[in-house]
């Protein structure tokens, strides 16, 4: 298990406007003990990627609400791998069809979680997936 707390920067890549979820989420995850880096609203997927190296991050959480999710996991996921930082995990959260999911996850998106998902679903799967940030 990890000793330092889990990183995880939490993007709104592209023109979509809307951040509510992603606020929420990013204080969830704070919250339950995971320090968290949001960078605020229409960024690229160079900025996204940027940020997740120089701040040593576990993963990278996208919201996109726009439709341009397979266009901007695709840029994100391809730059991490040029960047020899294919181990940051990213996943994310927005309007995605089901039948996108395959195809995200080809590309290396670990999960997504749509309307509906609680907080506490997002905050179980990090733990299980990326390590436990219970306090103790």
């Amino acid at each position: 298990m990890k000793s330092a707390p889990l990183r995880i920067v939490v993007a709104k890549p592209g023109l979509d406007g809307h951040d509510r979820g992603a606020k929420v989420v990013a204080r969830a995850l704070r919250d339950a003990g995971v320090e968290v880096i949001y960078t605020g609203l229409h960024q690229t997927p160079e900025q996204i990627v940027e940020a997740a190296i120089q701040e040593d991050a576990d993963a990278v959480g996208l919201s996109v609400l726009s439709g341009a999710h397979m266009t901007q996991f695709a840029k994100v996921t391809a730059l991490l791998r040029e960047r020899d930082a294919a181990d940051i995990v990213v996943f994310g959260g927005g309007i995605i069809p089901d039948e996108d999911r395959p195809e995200l996850e080809k590309m290396g998106v670990a999960t997504v979680f749509t309307p509906g998902a609680t907080t506490e679903d997002i905050i179980t799967w990090v733990r299980t997936h990326l390590g436990d940030t219970a306090p103790e």
